[in-house]
């Protein structure tokens, strides 16, 4: 009864994404369907309390580019604030999910829902036990754990991820900057998670429901529409 009542709510969904497809050009219809395609759950990223506008944004551009879902935000003492020009309209297509109770481990919080969702916590810092993004185990989902501009991810952070992975350096400066470090780190796992055999895309289900709410993101009038589209088909 379980799998009738999913399938009978697919058959709705696919409905109304049909019907608000209806009012999109074909060009905008056409580029949901490659990018859900191409889009990823399997690989997400977290941030933990960064707090410069244009590194802020320039993950999510990464984020978006490389085919990464969601993106999850820690903040416990900095806000997330994205200059809009650099995240190019990234946070549109995006599933940011915010990390904020007010007086509570927010880090915590977050890396405990991500291992209750079955990823493997991997914090991007140089460790005694880490590992190149080349060595990498990528058979679980993996979350990659970016910390602040400054000092990194916190040493909360660090004693809760499951792995370390570091970008091999030869020049004399000792760190990227987070939002070059989160580019190579997406591009790196991407690539490698792609040409696997791993079930790295969403399911069906995942891309109808991601296609409707692009959908609602572009309509202006989406709330009406959705109103309408239900009341003639209850």
């Amino acid at each position: 009864m379980v799998w009738v009542s999913f399938l009978i709510d697919m058959s709705k969904d696919k409905e109304l994404l049909d019907f608000l497809l209806n009012h999109i050009t074909e060009e905008r219809a056409e580029l949901f369907e490659q990018v859900a395609a191409q889009r990823t759950k399997y690989l997400t990223v977290a941030l933990e309390d960064l707090f410069q506008p244009h590194n802020a944004s320039a993950v999510m551009r990464s984020c978006d580019c490389f085919g990464v879902q969601d993106l999850h935000i820690i903040e416990n003492r900095n806000t997330f604030a994205p200059n809009k020009e650099i995240a190019m309209g990234s946070s549109k297509w995006l599933n940011l999910h915010r990390h904020n109770t007010k007086d509570a481990d927010n880090t915590t919080g977050c890396i405990n829902a991500l291992k209750a969702q079955g990823y493997k916590v991997v914090a991007t810092t140089p460790h005694t036990d880490d590992c190149t993004l080349e060595e990498l185990d990528i058979s679980q989902p993996i979350a990659l754990l970016f910390g602040t501009e400054k000092s990194g991810l916190t040493e909360n952070a660090l004693s809760q991820a499951d792995e370390y992975v570091r970008i091999p350096m030869y020049g004399f400066t000792e760190s990227f900057n987070i939002s070059v470090s989160a580019a190579l780190s997406l591009f790196s796992v991407t690539e490698r998670i792609r040409k696997s055999d791993v079930n790295w895309q969403l399911s069906e289900a995942e891309q109808i429901s991601l296609k409707i709410e692009w959908a609602k993101r572009t309509l202006k009038s989406a709330k009406e529409l959705e109103k309408r589209f239900y009341a003639e088909n209850s």
